[in-house]
């Protein structure tokens, strides 16, 4: 059984799946109208909250994503769940 983390982890990932789902639901919008200046700057908007959440949440928790997206804190962390496709 995975350790439970505190409360907070949780608000933030919710948090973070927000902002995210608003990202991919632009980027749709976006791909067939691709001079909407209004979505575009809220698409920045939007992936500028979603970078500050994600280093907030690797700060104080660990990484998040593989493949240089993420940095390791010493030791490696990476073997420490819960890994975000379990919660």
């Amino acid at each position: 059984m995975t350790e439970r983390m505190p409360e907070e982890f949780y608000n933030w990932m919710e948090q973070l799946q927000q902002v995210d789902f608003v990202l991919v639901e632009l980027t749709l919008y976006l791909d067939t109208h691709p001079e909407d200046y209004q979505a575009i700057k809220q698409f920045n908007d939007y992936s500028q909250k979603s970078m500050v959440l994600r280093q907030q949440i690797e700060q104080k928790y660990g990484p998040l994503t593989q493949y240089g997206h993420s940095y390791s804190g010493y030791p490696w962390n990476w073997n420490k769940p819960p890994w975000p496709w379990q919660m």
